[in-house]
């Protein structure tokens, strides 16, 4: 029997969203190291700046190192036929089968946890974190939070629960097969008849009614993604899901959008976070004693009308941070400092000095009212316009006026700008702040095709 011990550094991020940035696997054979294969990986997003602190790997590092599919071969052979060695095993394998999943390769291993094993051989430990273990057994280790570093320790972790188990029994007791060996039959149904495109979807029990309903990029995906998992809501969605519906969107933006609208319409009983808010932090203004429109981001209060909104305070700082330095604004008016003296933008020329009022308070509100003509949600009259269902289709998203008014397909010969034609391919939807936020936030963050300003005095639908 043999073994492949591995730890892998990611970017940490949304679940199953995760990108690997540094794998390190050792091949043993139960008495030594018979092969080794350690890379850095270019996940293709940003890492999250917590990891960062964590590990040291930031993203300048990772620009020229390769990315998975070019070191997906080399895994593939050094873990064939060897059972998968981790601590935590749960999360190094979900992120590889991730990965691989990606490329459209069915990753499938036994798996076995060093930490779960410990647990059952040395009962009495404090603590079984990889850290505090091995350094209680006197086991060096260097490069912490390295993936070198950590899955040596854990390879001389792996050689010290091998001894404690001489007769093999606890070690053969906690090999786990790919949990997709062990899914439901009717799951994997569902799962083979959903399609690979994105939209919403929607989980039926058996009297029809619909008991979630998600999102996705890719529905198949995030399908097997549901009935793999064993968290405690992923269990119970098991059990009682016996068909799954689907609705194909051609993009995330009307996805996001239907997935909000169909929640609060239907109410379904395992979307409860999704029933919540979906912002926390909006961008507020007002005109101080000395004439300046201050700009300040705060937490949602619905007495107060937003600018735009954001999922949280940390967002909404560092969006206003950039719209400063873009309209040479002053961060004391902007929420960022308090103090009686100029602001430190001014120090280094970035402000013009409105924080001493140096700045007369007209010239630096026509900046602010230049940022919230162009910014602000509530004034626009436009169409979005962004992939389809098909590659001979486009959609389209309604904004009249600063009020969401729908979404609709059209095919590339429509002249949708035409009133008439806006009103037989518009789908009435509901405009709440949770559509204006899911916009607004997908619309800073994320690329269309293009939108058209439309005239104001357009015919109103």
């Amino acid at each position: 029997m043999e073994y492949a011990i591995l730890d892998i550094e990611t970017t940490g991020g949304k679940y199953n969203e995760e990108g690997i940035t540094e794998i390190a696997i050792y091949r043993f054979d139960g008495d030594k190291v018979v092969d080794q294969f350690a890379s850095l990986v270019n996940p293709e997003i940003p890492i999250q700046p917590f990891v960062v602190n964590l590990t040291g790997i930031n993203n300048a590092m990772l620009r020229t190192a390769p990315k998975f599919h070019e070191v997906a071969k080399r895994i593939i052979e050094i873990t064939n036929d060897a059972i998968l060695v981790a601590h935590n095993a749960q999360f190094d394998n979900r992120i590889l089968t991730t990965e691989f999943d990606r490329l459209g390769y069915n990753f499938d291993t036994q798996t076995l946890c060093t930490v779960e094993l410990a647990k059952q051989l040395m009962p009495d430990m404090a603590s079984y974190s990889l850290g505090k273990l091995v350094q209680a057994l006197g086991i060096p280790i260097a490069n912490r939070h390295r993936a070198g570093g950590d899955a040596l320790a854990t390879v001389e972790l792996f050689k010290l629960l091998l001894l404690k188990d001489a007769k093999k029994e606890m070690v053969q007791q906690h090999i786990k097969t790919n949990p997709r060996k062990n899914i439901d039959s009717k799951l994997l149904d569902l799962i083979k008849a959903a399609p690979t495109d994105t939209g919403v979807y929607y989980m039926h029990r058996e009297d029809g009614t619909i008991i979630y309903i998600g999102k996705s990029k890719n529905i198949q995906k995030r399908l097997n993604q549901h009935f793999t998992n064993d968290n405690r809501k992923s269990k119970k969605i098991q059990l009682e899901v016996t068909a799954v519906s689907y609705e194909k969107t051609g993009n995330e933006l009307i996805a996001l959008l239907k997935e909000s609208e169909d929640i609060k319409q239907l109410n379904p009983k395992y979307n409860r976070a999704l029933r919540k808010r979906a912002f926390n932090a909006q961008l507020t203004s007002f005109k101080d004693s000395n004439g300046y429109i201050n700009l300040k981001i705060e937490k949602v209060d619905a007495r107060k009308k937003a600018i735009t909104t954001f999922s949280n305070l940390q967002s909404g700082k560092a969006n206003l941070e950039k719209i400063i330095g873009k309209y040479a604004l002053c961060q004391k008016l902007g929420g960022f400092q308090e103090t009686d003296k100029a602001c430190f933008s001014y120090g280094i020329k970035e402000c013009l000095g409105a924080c001493i009022e140096k700045e007369s308070p007209q010239d630096y509100n026509k900046k602010v009212t230049e940022f919230l003509s162009n910014y602000s949600y509530q004034n626009q009259h436009m169409l979005i316009i962004d992939k389809g269902r098909n590659p001979q289709e486009r959609s389209v998203v309604l904004i009249e006026k600063g009020i969401y008014r729908g979404f609709g397909y059209y095919t590339l010969n429509h002249q949708i700008t035409n009133p008439e034609i806006l009103k037989s391919i518009i789908r009435p939807m509901h405009n709440n702040r949770d559509a204006q936020h899911i916009l607004q936030s997908y619309l800073r963050k994320r690329k269309v095709i293009k939108i058209i300003n439309l005239d104001v005095n357009h015919q109103s639908l």
